[in-house]
């Protein structure tokens, strides 16, 4: 019998393969990838066939946040795109065969950059390079009509930011464990002050260099966007304002070894978002309440990981540092953001 690692049965799971995947009859063999400050993720191995299967993590507080079948669909939506994603194999919307929804897709080869370290055998040229190639893969996805991929019931783009603002203080009110009156100030600030959308696209919800995959020996290559669980349709802006908010050290606990992203032989935000100015062709005059709701997100995110830290229910190491990043985030949001 199969060797099963936490938060997945593989005996069931191949039952669920054998009655689902044409011509599939072998055993699996899996590990797991990421305990996840989000979404497990596990290695399958099955007759010289690698796929990659991913669930909610051990403990949902935010459950909104862990949409299997979303993730899979925009990658399945994206697959003949300019935007590079997996192979899409296999989605189980029924909590009956594993406990809880799952998705599978293609294993993609390359590096992830997700620690600081990982970049120490980049130059900074290199570094400029991914950097671009990123925000150019960004531009490239926020130009993709969702209605000609049949993404039309992604989302609402209409009332999207106001919606975020609520979304992420309900969140906050699942994941809290202490008071803090800077978020509540934050909070109050983006609330009285929500704009008009910008425009509307797909929208990753959580771009970043970790969520990349990169060529092997082509760093500037990305092979593969993960990571979708949060994808919806809204304003572009306040993605890449997000993306840009992950390369302030701030972030830095929220993963372990010290996030890539904020490692500072990276560009600055501000030439990223230049290069993504000239990608996209926006206008990028006005990304203080797009950097500040970024913020908020953020820091509502890290609670949670904390939360589930605190609650026992994380896989693996690093998460005794998250919790300190939360004020930080928020004070942050709180500059990005003053008051009129």
């Amino acid at each position: 019998m199969p060797d099963s690692p936490v938060g997945l049965d593989v005996p069931a799971l191949e039952a669920y393969l054998r009655r689902t995947v044409p011509g599939f009859t072998s055993p699996v063999e899996a590990e797991l990838l990421s305990g996840g400050r989000s979404n497990l993720t596990y290695l399958l191995r099955t007759d010289g066939v690698r796929w990659v299967l991913r669930r909610p993590p051990l403990g949902g507080l935010t459950p909104s946040a862990h949409d299997m079948g979303r993730e899979y669909r925009v990658v399945d939506a994206l697959q003949n795109t300019a935007v590079p994603v997996a192979r899409t194999v296999a989605l189980c919307e029924d909590p009956a065969v594993l406990g809880t929804p799952f998705s599978i897709v293609s294993h993609v080869d390359g590096p992830v950059l997700r620690a600081a370290a990982d970049l120490n055998p980049l130059s900074d040229a290199e570094l400029a390079d991914i950097a671009e190639t990123l925000m150019t893969t960004m531009a490239r996805l926020h130009a993709v009509s969702y209605a000609e991929v049949g993404l039309s019931g992604l989302g609402r783009p209409a009332g999207y930011l106001r919606r975020q603002v609520d979304r992420w203080a309900d969140q906050w009110r699942r994941v809290a464990t202490r008071e803090l009156d800077d978020l509540q100030t934050l909070h109050a600030r983006l609330s009285a002050a929500v704009p008009a959308e910008s425009g509307a696209a797909i929208v990753h919800g959580d771009f970043r260099i970790d969520n990349a995959i990169l060529g092997t020996g082509r760093p500037a290559e990305v092979r593969a966007v993960v990571d979708w669980e949060m994808a919806t349709l809204g304003d572009p802006l306040a993605d890449l304002a997000l993306s840009l908010v992950y390369r302030d050290p701030a972030f830095a606990p929220v993963l372990p070894g010290g996030a890539a992203s904020t490692d500072d032989r990276l560009p600055s935000w501000e030439t990223q978002a230049q290069f993504y100015a000239r990608e996209s062709g926006r206008d990028l005059s006005d990304l203080d309440f797009h950097l500040a709701l970024g913020y908020f997100k953020i820091a509502v995110i890290a609670e949670g990981i904390h939360a589930r830290h605190l609650a026992g229910q994380t896989v693996g190491d690093g998460f005794d540092t998250v919790g300190q990043a939360v004020p930080e985030l928020v004070a942050a949001g709180l500059r990005a953001f003053p008051a009129a």
